[in-house]
């Protein structure tokens, strides 16, 4: 088929085409030396995938991921993914109802953060970074931690639920800033691409434990100023940047269990 009649079949433009091949998602079957594309009736059925995945606004690189893998694991790439929209929809919708609120009713008492104090043990991790703005903050983190557990799920390491993000930078709505990636595992594991593998040192912390309803901005900014009010107060010294502790996988928890400790290393 032409480039057209195989677009009209699939019911994509000639431009997505066109991305699509560039992107290296749907090359041709073939090119004539005229540069004439042609395709066949095999390739309608991953046109229509990448079609479909295009309107739940899947990036064209996830989209490759994604169609490369069996379609078992494609299953769950979808599924965690998907989840991870689904807490930044859901991370956008509770700041625009404690702004609504806040508009409509005034300041919301301030919520009132425990801190404790823990000895975490040292600890090896696959870490990536990332650079990344609020906006686009949740579902960068999902797509990293995803690209971790695959990394450690292919080399049979053990881990839990648990991961972490280590904040080197002010991630605002205006600029960019370092984030760590981090999930904890045991097994002989070796780094690959941008994933690193270290170890976390053992470190005394102060924390505050967030539901997973609070933990959107601006509300889990509360849990950070606890935390850094009682180091203040304590004279106490940072030794390492602030991280959120994930327990769970947000898909996983209910809106009311607990689901991050937001944390700061400290030494006395």
């Amino acid at each position: 088929m032409t480039i057209g009649e195989f677009g009209r079949r699939a019911g994509l433009s000639v431009k997505a085409l066109r991305l699509y091949e560039g992107s290296g998602l749907l090359p041709p079957a073939e090119v004539d030396p005229s540069g004439y594309r042609r395709y066949t009736a095999g390739q309608l059925d991953r046109a229509s995938r990448i079609s479909l995945l295009r309107r739940l606004g899947m990036p064209l690189a996830v989209i490759a991921e994604t169609l490369d893998l069996p379609d078992a694991e494609a299953v769950r790439r979808l599924d965690r993914w998907w989840a991870a929209e689904e807490a930044a929809a859901a991370a956008r919708r509770e700041s625009y109802t404690w702004l609504r609120t806040r508009l409509a009713h005034g300041d919301e008492p301030p919520r009132r953060y425990a801190v404790h104090i823990d000895a975490r043990p040292a600890r090896k991790v696959a870490t990536l970074h990332i650079e990344v703005d609020q906006e686009h903050l949740v579902p960068e983190i999902g797509a990293a931690e995803w690209e971790i557990r695959r990394h450690l799920e292919d080399q049979d390491a053990a881990a839990t639920g648990e991961h972490w993000v280590i904040y080197h930078g002010q991630v605002t709505p205006d600029s960019e800033a370092q984030v760590e990636v981090c999930v904890p595992f045991t097994g002989p594991i070796e780094p690959s691409g941008r994933i690193t593998i270290r170890i976390e040192p053992a470190r005394l912390v102060a924390y505050a434990e967030v539901t997973r309803d609070d933990c959107f901005y601006p509300r889990i900014t509360q849990a950070y100023e606890a935390v850094f009010q009682h180091v203040r107060a304590a004279g106490l010294i940072h030794t390492a940047p602030p991280r959120e502790i994930y327990l769970d996988s947000w898909d996983r928890l209910a809106a009311t269990d607990p689901f991050v400790h937001v944390a700061q290393p400290f030494e006395g």
